[in-house]
């Protein structure tokens, strides 16, 4: 049993908890950690997808973040996406390497393997440079049957044009291709969850 925070829309926890399978079947606003791994070859710039799971509760066998994850309650935002980059890729990272790009809050519904599936979150975005081959990461294959390396422009025209299946929002590529362009390596600073009252105003 996974339980997460139940948030405001700045991802501030309210002191309520709740499930995570109820807050997707209710639409319980929780928060999540974005993380895309982005690298330069032969000068052109690169994003990392990770394929979903056909056994994933939302878009099985879609092209998705590189990383990404529910976060436990009690837990912020940064501790977290290291977290998960460990255990779905096997990277492991300082949190000083995670570039924060700006944060998200969307709500959608949808129907998989028969079920409503109802999603309201609050989402931090990271960027994270890492030049590994995909034959390199350790993939926890309940969770990632795959990884791909896209270059930037064509990731984005194939999800606008939904030429791959994906579950992707450019508007969040576009946040990440902004950061990576400026040549910044690392810009968090601070302790874990310094960065967990940062806000943009961004949503999707």
């Amino acid at each position: 049993m996974e339980i997460v925070d139940v948030v405001d829309k700045r991802g501030i926890p309210t002191g309520e908890q709740v499930e995570r399978e109820q807050a997707h079947t209710l639409g319980i606003r929780h928060r999540t950690s974005h993380v895309w791994i982005v690298r330069r070859k032969e000068g052109r710039l690169q994003v990392l997808l990770q394929k979903r799971s056909e056994n994933k509760d939302s878009f099985p066998g879609c092209y998705d973040i590189s990383s990404a994850g529910h976060i436990p309650a009690g837990v912020d935002f940064v501790s977290s996406a290291v977290r998960e980059l460990k255990e779905e890729l096997g990277c492991e990272v300082k949190p000083e390497e995670l570039i924060y790009c700006g944060q998200r809050c969307f709500e959608f519904q949808d129907t998989f393997h028969g079920k409503v599936f109802h999603d309201n979150q609050v989402s931090n975005v990271y960027a994270l440079w890492l030049d590994r081959e995909p034959e390199t990461f350790s993939l926890q294959k309940e969770e990632v049957s795959e990884v791909k390396w896209f270059d930037f422009q064509e990731c984005m025209e194939k999800v606008e044009k939904n030429e791959i299946p994906n579950c992707i929002f450019t508007e969040e590529l576009k946040m990440v291709e902004i950061v990576a362009n400026t040549g910044i390596r690392d810009c968090y600073s601070g302790k874990p969850g310094a960065d967990k009252n940062r806000h943009t105003g961004n949503s999707h």
